[in-house]
């Protein structure tokens, strides 16, 4: 997968009519097959983006090339199929730690995900961080869209008996003892209550 600088990004969104060409990333990844298929660790090397070339010296990858000729030359091959898909993305993060994804498609950029749509998390990582998003901002429906189908199912089923049982609360027999109360609800749901100031509020309910 190829990741654009966020750099190319801003010069996408903000030249208008004047923006230049977005370089195609199939080009990049004919290029690495090549190089990879060749054995060439100066053109391999001159391919990685910066961040990898602060961690990967070029005799790094002649060592790695050399070790592992047989697996690179498969792996170039399958880079060189036709039928392989590239994808080339960009993640605008702003300040507060939220993060947009664009997906490059058809030469612009097309949001992929961001909090308020939905988001396809490729990562666990990604998972997560829509988790804390949703839970910072109390989303409920950030924390449903972020759970695996089987948890998002159970927690709707569950909560759907809830607000059955709730739909007549002066049928309800509510226990009150002092300043707090509780109350079994038909589907084995069980609410309790506690009075502060003269105003009664759910204190937990399950």
């Amino acid at each position: 997968m190829a990741r654009l600088p966020l750099a190319t990004l801003a010069l996408v969104l903000l030249a208008g009519c004047a923006r230049p060409r977005v370089p195609d990333p199939k080009d990049t990844v004919s290029a690495y097959a090549a190089a990879l298929a060749d054995g060439d660790a100066r053109r391999v090397h001159a391919l990685l983006s910066e961040r990898s070339r602060q961690t990967l010296r070029r005799a790094d990858v002649q060592r790695m090339i050399s070790d592992a000729k047989g697996e690179l030359a498969e792996r170039a091959r399958a880079f060189a199929d036709p039928s392989a898909i590239v994808r080339a993305t960009a993640e605008v993060r702003y300040a507060d730690g939220e993060a947009a994804v664009l997906d490059l498609e058809d030469g612009e950029f097309r949001v992929a995900s961001s909090y308020g749509l939905p988001a396809v998390a490729r990562s666990p990582e990604q998972a997560l961080e829509q988790l804390r998003v949703a839970l910072a901002r109390r989303s409920y429906s950030g924390l449903v869209r972020v759970l695996s189908p089987r948890v998002r199912s159970a927690l709707e089923s569950d909560l759907r008996s809830l607000v059955d049982g709730l739909s007549r609360p002066d049928g309800i027999e509510v226990q009150v003892s002092g300043d707090s109360a509780s109350v079994q609800i038909q589907g084995g749901h069980h609410v309790k209550l506690r009075r502060d100031a003269g105003i009664w509020r759910v204190e937990d309910f399950d």
